[in-house]
């Protein structure tokens, strides 16, 4: 089952705990696979899922960038997300069907996107 989060990327611990406490970076990247074409990168739980796949040399489709234009909507078929910002360019009943904005969502697990247009940069 897949989860989308609106909440903001950045939750006060209530008690700190060294053995928790962990930088961003420090976080082991996580796997993003794309269907049909089977392509698969890496990206870090703070980097939207556009530009883990730009960094990787997978080209999606895209224009704002920003959440708005809604060229990159793909589906998440499993994982959980979390977006950068509540933008308006989904409706509640899009996000409940499962579509994301990969310009402005941000991997929390490892996902599977079906996305039909993503391939590889020349």
């Amino acid at each position: 089952m897949s989860e989308v989060s609106s909440e903001p990327m950045s939750e006060p611990m209530s008690e700190p705990n060294n053995a928790l406490m962990r930088e961003p970076n420090d976080a082991p990247p996580l796997r993003v696979r794309i269907a049909p074409s089977g392509l698969e990168f890496a990206a870090e739980p703070t980097q939207s899922i556009l530009e883990a796949a730009l960094r990787a040399g997978i080209r999606l489709p895209s224009s704002c960038r920003n959440g708005t234009c809604r060229a990159c909507l793909c589906r998440l078929a499993s994982g959980s997300i979390r977006y950068r910002i509540e933008w308006p360019g989904l409706s509640p009943d899009e996000k409940d069907d499962g579509y994301l904005l990969p310009c402005v969502a941000c991997a929390q697990s490892d996902v599977d996107i079906v996305a039909p247009g993503a391939r590889r940069q020349d």
